[in-house]
């Protein structure tokens, strides 16, 4: 009778453990990309989950006596985990705003393609800095930080105790403004170029109706387009890194 006491007790921890780490890394950037095999995701999590396991158990609350109360709690813990994941894919979306913006200025707009990150057609901009920015976090060891936070996220939000959801929604608010600024911020040397250039091209056509000038100078745009982004993509990187990495942090 006491060896099933403590089976159930060991199986209500794990859950409660794997239930927040697995949504964690079902959503968390670098782990959780639509391309990786869910097979390959889920063994990871377990391993993951197994690994930290032992230091995070003593923290646990104790196993209740109704069922109920603790399925209850097990789903709570994946809505944590979700919530962690979720915020920290924000930042990816930064990417894509930034991407449109970037395509919406150098006239690549149009110009769709799969992305393999977000499991659907975008522009071929925040296609490149979606990949770009997947590639930092492994690059500049981003991806360690991400799970000690994963793992310290249980001296923010203990488990077993419901998080405070105004708190919690404020929070994930705060992000998605942050990821959009971050967007506009990373493609704000494009957009003052195509203030500036489609400027002069509205006085050309002005002086010179009966020319096509859009259309003369759309290969000039893409070109002066790809070359600020190729000169300004270290400090992209750079601004969006920073940020993510203070996402990181909060959690430790």
């Amino acid at each position: 009778m006491l060896a099933a006491i403590d089976l159930q007790t060991t199986l209500f921890a794990a859950a409660l453990i794997f239930a927040r780490l697995g949504a964690v890394l079902m959503l968390l950037p670098g782990f959780g990309e639509p391309g990786i095999p869910p097979r390959i995701r889920l063994a990871f999590a377990l391993a993951f989950a197994f690994a930290i396991g032992p230091s995070i158990a003593p923290s646990l609350p104790e196993m209740p006596a109704d069922q109920a109360t603790a399925a209850a709690m097990v789903a709570v813990e994946a809505l944590i985990g979700l919530m962690i994941g979720a915020a920290a894919r924000f930042f990816l979306a930064s990417a894509a705003v930034a991407g449109q913006v970037i395509g919406y200025q150098t006239g690549l707009a149009m110009a769709q393609a799969f992305d393999p990150a977000a499991g659907q057609s975008g522009a071929l901009p925040g296609i490149f800095l979606n990949l770009t920015f997947l590639v930092l976090i492994f690059a500049t060891n981003l991806h360690h930080l991400l799970l000690q936070a994963a793992a310290s996220s249980y001296q923010v939000m203990p488990a077993g105790q419901v998080p405070m959801f105004e708190d919690a929604a404020e929070w994930a608010l705060t992000l998605f403004v942050d990821a959009f600024t971050i967007g506009i911020q990373i493609s704000a040397p494009l957009i003052v170029f195509g203030l500036i250039f489609y400027l002069g091209l509205g006085v050309l056509s002005r002086l010179m109706p009966q020319a096509q000038i859009f259309f003369i100078a759309m290969p000039l745009n893409i070109l002066i387009g790809f070359a600020i982004l190729a000169i300004s993509l270290g400090a992209i990187a750079i601004v969006w890194l920073e940020r993510f990495e203070r996402f990181a942090v909060t959690f430790m």
